[in-house]
């Protein structure tokens, strides 16, 4: 069998390096391309010892040249931030099919992104565990009634809204279920994650928000389900490894024994709680959907003036809860462009970044 050849973009990040794992267990499934890392050349440096790509880069310098590189069969976009938006599209007007891990993709120009990908024939495979499982479930797509996004949480689930108000960086960081990045960590805390991939949904799967539904399951068992016109509600169960989600979307539409954490055992799961989820005490999800509905550049407002947030939050300028009131006074603010070109889009996303920082500087 032919191996199949890859780049990944953000090698040196959670899910990058997280998917080099994978491929390690499969080296006989493929050849990497390139591999393009973040800031920390050390750990690109040992990558690229260790998987002999045929050629690196580091930072955003290089991303166009590997998106461009038709010798790709596929491109894992795992970076984090606006930075994955151009390599994407790049990919796909090159007719690369691409395993996306960077939300900001399609929060910022989903409409443009799937519609490229459909005039060039490119599939799309998400790599976040609850796309993935709903990308698993369906069989024809016509016959679903009704999307649902499974959310653990996060480390506040049980605590009150005092608690997440006075919460710490250290805190808010010590998610139960999941290890990742800090900046998504601390959106899984505010739940602002789970407007994001309720955005990403609608976009990759074409539905509409009022069609997809959030559950709160702490246990992250269950990672999405899809209701059928008939009433039957399919699941995909998974331990919580972000392993598999990158191997199937890596070696899609194949399936490999790859990494494992152990057989999955209905017994020792023992309960699978769910629940609704509190949209007062975690309002980031109600202007994810509002920011959604209004379309246009409403969700890049939204993605970078909660990023920039968080960014602060991280540097111990500013409260949790002060993320979602900063988002919601830059949405508030925003004069929305109903059809943005990718031009329009990030001159958006600078310029909400910009507002951001000065109202931080003036306070």
């Amino acid at each position: 069998m032919q191996k199949r050849k890859i780049s990944i973009i953000g090698s040196t990040g959670s899910i990058g390096t997280q998917a080099l794992e994978v491929i390690d267990k499969l080296r006989d499934k493929f050849e990497i391309i390139a591999l393009a890392g973040g800031h920390n050349i050390e750990l690109l440096k040992q990558q690229a010892e260790k998987f002999k790509p045929h050629y690196t880069c580091l930072g955003e310098e290089g991303l166009e040249k590997i998106c461009s590189d038709k010798e790709n069969d596929i491109i894992l976009v795992a970076c984090s931030g606006k930075i994955g938006l151009k390599p994407t599209l790049t990919a796909i007007k090159n007719g690369i099919d691409i395993a996306l891990a960077n939300k900001e993709t399609l929060v910022m120009a989903g409409d443009i992104v799937m519609c490229e990908a459909k005039k060039y024939g490119v599939n799309i495979i998400p790599v976040d565990s609850e796309h993935c499982a709903i990308h698993q479930c369906i069989k024809n797509i016509s016959q679903v009634d009704k999307l649902i996004i499974t959310a653990s949480g996060g480390p506040f689930l049980h605590k009150t809204v005092d608690d997440m108000k006075n919460a710490t960086v250290e805190q808010a960081l010590a998610h139960p279920r999941w290890n990742m990045g800090k900046k998504i960590t601390v959106d899984s805390a505010t739940l602002m994650n789970k407007g994001l991939e309720v955005i990403e949904a609608h976009h990759l799967f074409g539905f509409d928000y009022n069609d997809i539904e959030v559950v709160v399951h702490p246990q992250s068992i269950v990672h999405s389900a899809i209701e059928y016109k008939d009433g039957s509600v399919v699941a995909q169960l998974g331990l919580p490894s972000m392993h598999i989600p990158i191997q199937y979307a890596i070696t899609y539409p194949e399936r490999y024994e790859g990494i494992k954490s152990k057989s999955f055992s209905f017994a020792d799961i023992a309960r699978l709680d769910f629940e609704k989820p509190d949209f007062e005490k975690f309002p980031t999800v109600k202007l994810a959907y509002k920011m959604g509905k209004l379309g246009g550049t409403a969700t890049v407002c939204m993605n970078a003036a909660n990023e920039e947030a968080v960014f602060a939050f991280l540097d111990g300028k500013i409260k949790l809860y002060d993320i979602y009131s900063i988002t919601k006074k830059m949405c508030n603010e925003h004069q929305i462009i109903k059809n943005p070109t990718i031009d329009e889009i990030f001159e958006v996303d600078k310029d909400i970044r910009k507002q951001v920082k000065n109202l931080l500087n003036s306070k």
